[in-house]
């Protein structure tokens, strides 16, 4: 299958960008979390707190660990996009689906650090920032970009 060049937006590279900075955060959380160290924090916010917190896991799985995998799964989505006939069509649906799921949950996440462990991790905030960025630029990628099927 051949396909036709499609050239790079404004959007979709500022997203390709976000998504990266995305994995940097979260594998950074994830490094945290399997080693047992404290965040560099800098004074601000309680990381340790947050990341040793029962809602830093899903049945022994990290959260950021799978914050690191939907950021690899959102940058394989916007590749597939640039290199097959069926990722031009899909695939941003399937960045957008990704990344409102990944809003809605960074939103309880949030919600959790306020209310109930009363402590906030800066880039727990930095990932959900990251992702309601992503989802602007996917819903302007959808209603600019998104050929025909």
């Amino acid at each position: 299958m051949t396909m036709q060049a499609v050239p790079k937006t404004k959007a979709y590279i500022a997203s390709v960008v976000l998504a990266l900075l995305g994995l940097a955060d979260a594998t950074y959380l994830t490094v945290l979390k399997f080693t047992h160290h404290e965040a560099m924090c800098a004074g601000v916010g309680d990381c340790y707190t947050v990341n040793t917190s029962p809602y830093a896991e899903i049945h022994g799985v990290p959260i950021a660990l799978l914050g690191a995998l939907a950021y690899l799964a959102i940058l394989f989505l916007l590749w597939f996009e640039r290199h097959h006939p069926l990722g031009r069509v899909y695939a941003p649906w399937g960045v957008f689906g990704l990344v409102f799921a990944g809003v809605l949950y960074s939103a309880y996440l949030t919600y959790l650090e306020a209310e109930v462990i009363h402590a906030f991790c800066p880039y727990c905030l930095l990932s959900a920032t990251i992702l309601l960025f992503l989802l602007v630029l996917a819903i302007i990628r959808l209603l600019n970009e998104t050929p025909d099927a």
